[in-house]
């Protein structure tokens, strides 16, 4: 008997599955554009994606997970010799994403609901640093495309620097704990 339950839930298992297929996210053409306010005006730049895939049942998105690459991170506003290599040097050092300790960032799919043909609601777990938060968000997809726009509170991750949050005193130093990330995938 416990043969025949053991055979019965592996097909479960299987035939629930088969209508899965993962996209693989072309890394190389997918983009990630990041913006940082502060009380003086912001900067802006990218961050690749080192893998990424998203999971479909037929049409509909079930399921997805992504890994960033943080080293490459860098500033698109500022030019080589005007601040460029200061700011990117500081983005990667401890007071913001700790690069050499933490190369890269991952963001795990939890729920998703579908608000609209190829639009759905998703819940995932972002880590950064080490730290994980859930962020929710709006995906829009096509049949090779998927694109998001994801506001994400960086001292949920011990990222203060700067934060009015947290520190007093800073006038037209402090820097908004909000960053945004436009997201842009290829598959």
């Amino acid at each position: 008997m416990t043969n025949l339950k053991t055979i019965a839930i592996a097909l479960l298992v299987a035939f629930g599955t088969v209508n899965a297929q993962t996209k693989k996210v072309d890394a190389t053409k997918s983009s990630i554009n990041w913006l940082a306010k502060k009380v003086t005006g912001q900067h802006e730049g990218t961050v690749n994606l080192k893998e990424g895939n998203l999971i479909f049942k037929g049409k509909k998105v079930v399921g997805g997970n992504f890994t960033v690459d943080m080293t490459s991170m860098t500033t698109t506003d500022l030019k080589a010799g005007q601040g460029k290599e200061k700011l990117d040097g500081h983005l990667k050092s401890e007071d913001f994403f700790g690069t050499e300790k933490f190369p890269t960032s991952t963001l795990v799919f939890k729920s998703i609901g579908e608000k609209s043909a190829g639009v759905y609601s998703v819940t995932a777990d972002l880590t950064i640093k080490g730290i994980t938060d859930s962020v929710t968000f709006d995906l829009a997809t096509t049949a090779n495309t998927a694109s998001a726009n994801v506001k994400i509170n960086r001292t949920k991750f011990g990222i203060k620097y700067g934060s009015g949050s947290f520190f007093d005193n800073l006038g037209d130093r402090a820097i908004n704990d909000d960053f945004d990330l436009t997201v842009a995938l290829k598959f």
